[in-house]
Parts: C-alpha cells; structure tokens; sequence
C-alpha cells in the first residue's frame, strides 16, 4: 500500500496581533511561528495508521523552500518512510498552481492513496485536494472522517451539513481529504525530531517538472487585503415574529439595500 500525503508549513496566527505588510496583499509573517497544518496533522496520522495495520509505504510532500522542511522532518519522526520537498522559488502560489505542481510530482510516485487536509489555516480554500485529484483523474472524497481499508477498497464516512454522515466504498486508487478529529495525531518526541534530521530529504524544482506557462500563473489575483473595521457589536432583536420581520427589513433598508 503507496500512501502520498500532501503537508504544508503555515503560520500560527492565534493569539496574534496581524498586520498587513507594505504591498497589503499579505500580512507581515517575519516574527511568526509556522507549523504543520491542523488538518495535514490528521492526514498523515491517518496515513501512518493504514501503514501500520496493512503495511506499506508512507511519503510526505509538501511545496515550499527550504524552512518548510521542518513540517516533513515532523512527519518523518511520526513514521513517513520518504519526504519531498518541491522548490517554489519566486512563485506565489495559489490553490490552482499547487494542485498543478503536487500532481505532476505526485503522477511519478506509485500510490493507492493521496490525503491531503480539507483546508490549511492560511488560505483556508478547501479545493486543493480536489484540484490534485481532478488533475490525476482519481475518484475522490472531501471532508473524510472515517477511512477503513480493505482489499483494495476503502470504507469512508464524509461529514456532512447538520451533523449527518454519508457512508461510501469507493475502490483505489482514490484521493481523500482528510477533516481533524479523524483520529488523534500522535505526539512528536524531539528525540523523534533529531532521528528525522539525518534522515534525507528529496529535493525537487518546480520549474523543471514540464508544467506549461499557464499553470505557473496564479488563477486568482489578490488586489488588496485590508483589516476587518472595528464595530459596535451585534445588535440584540427582541419581539415576536411579525416584530422581528419587521425590525430586520427596516435595518437592510437603512443599510441601503432595495426590497
């Protein structure tokens, strides 16, 4: 069993004060923390436990320079047999442009598994897993939170709106992205961190994978970035249901919106 995992190093933004850097298409993330995605720590304690009940083969990907490679040691000390790092250089990235860059690494690995998180903490999207399977053709699933694998098929159970579930087999290969609270991640011991450091990294530029122009341009265009302005507070309705209809026509008018 080839399982690929797609990890990302993002910034630990609470409790933190943000501020907008010059170009305001960003926030300042110099005397920032960065660690491993919420949602990716699930994906690759998922990945370490198929391995251990079925047996197989564990790799940690992640797109980022050479400071990222601190999420793949952490996975590495968790038990991923082989990690890659893909060299973004200058590029930005957005969801589209990584999903484009994951799956042509991705492509030249035997897998019968990809997760990947339902979002990161950063961009929050929630489409790059989509976005990598559409691109390798793969069936998929979103928001897993229940993966049982059995003779080339995988039991899963997808959270949906109100609490409910939805329960699916679906036959590998296949793609999952993988909701928090699938599983609780094992702790990293720094012990389990200094065996990973000598363990090597695989090193891959994304410029030479092949990838046309196109792909290599960010799909979306961030014009500015500003932070929410301060208010008041919510304002508290009270009344019956006649009252309150009425209450909240008379605040969208004043807000300017026609009825």
């Amino acid at each position: 069993m080839n399982i690929i995992v797609c990890v990302k190093n993002v910034p630990f933004t609470q409790e933190v004060d943000l501020v907008l850097d010059a170009s305001k298409q960003d926030v300042k993330k110099d005397n920032l923390v960065y660690v491993i995605n919420e949602w990716d720590n699930y994906a690759i304690e998922e990945a370490i436990r198929i391995k251990e009940e079925t047996g197989g083969h564990v790799t940690a990907v992640t797109l980022g320079k050479e400071a990222d490679e601190e999420v793949l040691r952490r996975c590495l000390a968790m038990g991923a047999d082989e990690a890659i790092r893909v060299e973004r250089g200058d590029l930005n990235p957005d969801a589209s442009m990584i999903a484009a860059i994951l799956s042509a690494v991705v492509k030249t690995i035997p897998h019968d598994i990809i997760l990947t998180g339902v979002q990161s903490d950063d961009l929050n999207n929630g489409i790059t897993g989509s976005l990598i399977a559409e691109r390798l053709g793969l069936v998929h699933a979103a928001v897993v939170n229940s993966l049982k694998i059995s003779e080339g098929k995988a039991q899963i159970s997808i959270e949906l709106e109100g609490g409910q579930d939805e329960m699916s087999q679906v036959t590998l290969p296949a793609l999952f992205a993988i909701q928090t609270g699938i599983n609780e991640p094992r702790y990293v011991s720094i012990m389990g961190i200094r065996k990973a450091s000598k363990k090597e990294i695989k090193v891959i530029d994304a410029s030479g994978l092949g990838l046309p122009g196109e792909d290599l341009q960010p799909s979306l265009i961030m014009e500015e970035m500003f932070m929410p302005p301060e208010t008041e507070g919510a304002e508290m309705l009270q009344g019956d249901a006649g009252s309150l209809a009425d209450q909240i026509i008379r605040i969208i008018r004043e807000k300017g919106v026609s009825l």
